[in-house]
């Protein structure tokens, strides 16, 4: 996965889209990970869509928002 700050996403967007069909990006903001940009045709973003269908109905807002973070921190090896 390609670490890249939130400044070069916005300089070089274009870019980094296209690049997201071959790999996954996270990026970066004050040294902390803020969005991973992912190919929708990826598995991983299948599985994190079902994750995602299934944590809207059984957990409140605060406990979905630890479990995405926890995998994003995951994903960017963290």
């Amino acid at each position: 996965m390609r670490r890249i700050t939130s400044t070069e996403l916005k300089n070089n967007l274009s870019y980094y889209l296209e690049l997201s069909s071959k790999e996954d990006i996270c990026v970066t903001k004050n040294g902390k990970s803020i969005a991973i940009i992912t190919n929708t045709r990826d598995k991983s973003f299948a599985k994190f869509m079902e994750l995602e269908g299934c944590l809207s109905d059984n957990y409140s807002d605060e406990e979905y928002d630890e479990i995405i973070g926890r995998e994003i921190k995951k994903k960017c090896g963290f």
